[in-house]
């Protein structure tokens, strides 16, 4: 009987735990406010969106295209003896026959529309082939969809900044801009552009670093000034803009440091004031022309500066003034320290060469420097960099014994050199040429001292006293040769 009690007592126990179970899964109806406003300031809550920043700043950012055709050979055919006449006779290509085709290449970067008459700023790297190359067409697609053939007005390598022109019907949505030089560490600023060819993209952080200008990122003989962000930057993003909270341009996004490829929170942009700077003079001259002080500085350590009986290690020791040089005529002199030049402070020799070089020839600048603990202040006229050797003295014009001659199609078909090849070809030179080292006939000439060539005139302009780089082709190799001359005179 008590084990019936107690089996009675079990089911009633389970049947009130299942109906409890059934009763408690009758959930209540969601019920959900959701907000029907963007993100504002308010009285209580800050801002907490850039999207208002952004869209002013977004429809003047483009996606910038290239496309260069290129002549490749393809690989003998290896079928059946006497298959490649059928192929032939029957008006069919052959596979594989050995011969020439042509392939498209292109590549993907961004740029930004800086007027609204069409000029867009971007970087050199991303409208530029390989070396002694050429981009066959390079066409932007603004933020709106619209597609146009652009037309490269100017480049500069020292800098890596180029300058595109794009026509339209109506005036294109030009960027407000800012002053770079007023940015500071930890300012907030949005990087946008086409990374990766997914779109237009925004990333925000912040400036981490300005002044970054002993990178080498852009080769030897360059101009580094850059601005260091975390705000992410990848592949497709170079000669985007980098703007400030107020939409502003202060930045022309150029490259990352990464052992991966991709960002990993070191960002660089050229900043606005440097690109602007350039683009400028690209548009009205089609070249940078850069002043020239002729001198060779160095930096202050603090041992050094403590043998001057300097402060500080701010500034720059002449350590050579060349002959000839705008800063013979001036005054300068070796152990003299450069503190200012018109005004703008100088802290390094890298500073000093950025300054410079952003002046214009023929500009009289007063130059501070401290001599024997005294202040001074030196009146000088800057020379011509692109123009001048490192002695102030005009080259040699004379192309000593060599004798170059433009290509045309018979010349390339003889000598076996392919379209993508473009300079002047070397058909002789004598023995006793100073040339006579470092080329020979047969080496097409594609630079001269960072200059394209496309004739002997080229060539000749761009010759100086002293050591002159080359950039040239010979039996489908690519490299520099270097070779010194003389004053003529």
């Amino acid at each position: 009987m008590d084990k019936i009690m107690r089996l009675l007592i079990t089911l009633l126990l389970a049947v009130a735990i299942t109906m409890v179970a059934l009763c408690g899964s009758e959930n209540p109806p969601l019920d959900i406010v959701q907000e029907e406003q963007p993100v504002e300031a308010t009285e209580e809550i800050t801002v907490v969106s850039y999207a208002e920043v952004l869209e002013r700043a977004t429809p003047s950012v483009v996606a910038v295209y290239t496309t260069r055709l290129e002549t490749v050979r393809s690989s003998p055919f290896f079928g059946p003896r006497g298959m490649e006449d059928i192929f032939r006779q029957f008006g069919m290509p052959v596979p594989n026959s050995g011969g020439t085709q042509e392939r498209e290449s292109t590549g993907v970067g961004s740029g930004v529309i800086i007027s609204d008459d069409g000029y867009i700023i971007t970087n050199r790297h991303v409208v530029a082939a390989e070396r002694g190359q050429k981009i066959d067409e390079i066409r932007v697609r603004l933020a709106d969809n619209r597609e146009f053939s652009a037309e490269l007005i100017g480049e500069d390598a020292k800098t890596d900044v180029a300058v595109l022109r794009i026509e339209a019907d109506e005036p294109l949505p030009a960027i407000k801009i800012a002053n770079s030089n007023l940015l500071r560490v930890g300012d907030v600023v949005f990087a946008i552009g086409n990374p990766l060819e997914v779109g237009l993209t925004a990333t925000k952080g912040i400036v981490s670093a300005t002044g970054r200008d002993s990178l080498d990122i852009l080769g030897k003989g360059s101009y580094e000034n850059f601005i260091q962000t975390d705000a992410a930057i990848n592949m497709g993003n170079s000669g985007g803009a980098l703007i400030d909270a107020w939409g502003r341009l202060i930045g022309i996004n150029t490259a990352i440091l990464s052992r991966s490829g991709g960002s990993i929170g070191i960002g660089l942009a050229i900043p606005s004031n440097l690109a602007l700077g350039v683009a400028h003079k690209l548009v009205n001259s089609g070249e940078v022309q850069r002043g020239l002080l002729g001198i060779i500085p160095g930096d202050l350590n603090l041992e050094l500066a403590e043998s001057f009986n300097l402060e500080s290690t701010k500034g720059a020791i002449v350590n050579q003034v060349q002959e000839d040089s705008p800063a013979e005529a001036g005054g300068l002199k070796h152990g003299d320290v450069i503190v200012e030049i018109d005004g703008a402070p100088i802290e390094s020799a890298r500073q000093l060469r950025l300054t410079v070089s952003q002046m214009e020839p023929g500009r009289e600048v007063q130059v501070k420097v401290i001599r024997d603990g005294e202040i001074l202040s030196l009146p000088i006229t800057l020379g011509d960099l692109n123009g001048s050797a490192s002695s102030g003295k005009s080259g040699s014009k004379d192309l000593h014994g060599l004798d170059l001659e433009p290509l045309d199609s018979e010349l390339r078909e003889s000598a076996s050199i392919p379209e993508r090849v473009k300079g002047v070809y070397v058909k002789s030179l004598s023995k006793d040429s100073p040339f006579a080292d470092a080329l020979r006939p047969g080496v097409v000439i594609i630079e001269s001292n960072g200059a394209r060539v496309a004739s002997a005139e080229d060539f000749r302009e761009n010759l100086r006293v002293g050591i002159n780089r080359f950039y040239v082709w010979y039996r489908g190799n690519f490299g520099y040769v270097g070779v010194r001359l003389e004053d003529a005179e």
